[in-house]
């Protein structure tokens, strides 16, 4: 039996593995479809739990083999990718799939599954915010903070793809929303309002 998808979406740095993992709390039926990717591991991640790390070769191999449902290279041999497997597992399971993946993930996500799938993009307040955050993260030098800022900016364009927007600017409210949002959507009430931004001001 086939299940439905939660796709959250935003700009590295934004908030939105804080939110997912909100949402698995909150016991609706959701599970985390574990994504592939090439990077290394950030601090605690694990591998099979956060991610599956794998080499480029092994990933490229998986491509050809036709074992994503999509993939993106979202840094020159940085690559994230779907797989197929993980959705069919979930599904067997009688849960819904929640995604944590980057904006175009969540676009191509969404263009794939349509109307079984509900697509979430989680907008930082600003730029300079963003900036701020990555720098408090503490994993990445200022070169790379850099490319991540202007990947940001560029991504911020293409949240009228996804079904809303949620400005996180107070993280407490910006979980409240997505999740009433995703609540809605499991009961059965469609994701159609196509690009509506909900606006949350406060400090995060």
């Amino acid at each position: 039996m086939k299940g439905k998808l939660v796709i959250i979406s935003a700009p590295s740095g934004a908030g939105k593995t804080t939110i997912v993992r909100h949402l698995l709390a909150k016991q609706m039926n959701l599970e985390f479809s574990v994504s592939a990717t090439t990077r290394a591991p950030r601090g605690r991640e694990k591998d099979g739990r956060d991610y599956y790390f794998l080499s480029v070769d092994e990933f490229r191999k998986m491509t050809a083999g036709g074992d994503f449902i999509e993939w993106e290279e979202v840094y020159p041999d940085q690559l994230y990718g779907t797989l197929k497997g993980e959705i069919d597992r979930i599904w067997r399971k009688g849960n819904h799939v929640l995604f944590d993946v980057d904006v175009k993930g969540g676009l191509n996500l969404k263009s794939i599954f349509g109307n079984n799938a509900l697509s979430i993009f989680i907008m930082p307040p600003s730029v300079e915010e963003l900036e701020k955050r990555l720098l408090h993260r503490g994993t990445e030098d200022s070169s790379k903070i850099k490319t991540r800022l202007n990947k940001a900016a560029e991504e911020m364009k293409l949240s009228p793809g996804f079904d809303y927007t949620v400005i996180n600017d107070n993280l407490e409210k910006a979980e409240n929303e997505v999740f009433a949002l995703v609540s809605e959507f499991l009961n059965n009430i469609r994701a159609g309002n196509h690009g509506r931004k909900s606006s949350i001001s406060g400090d995060i």
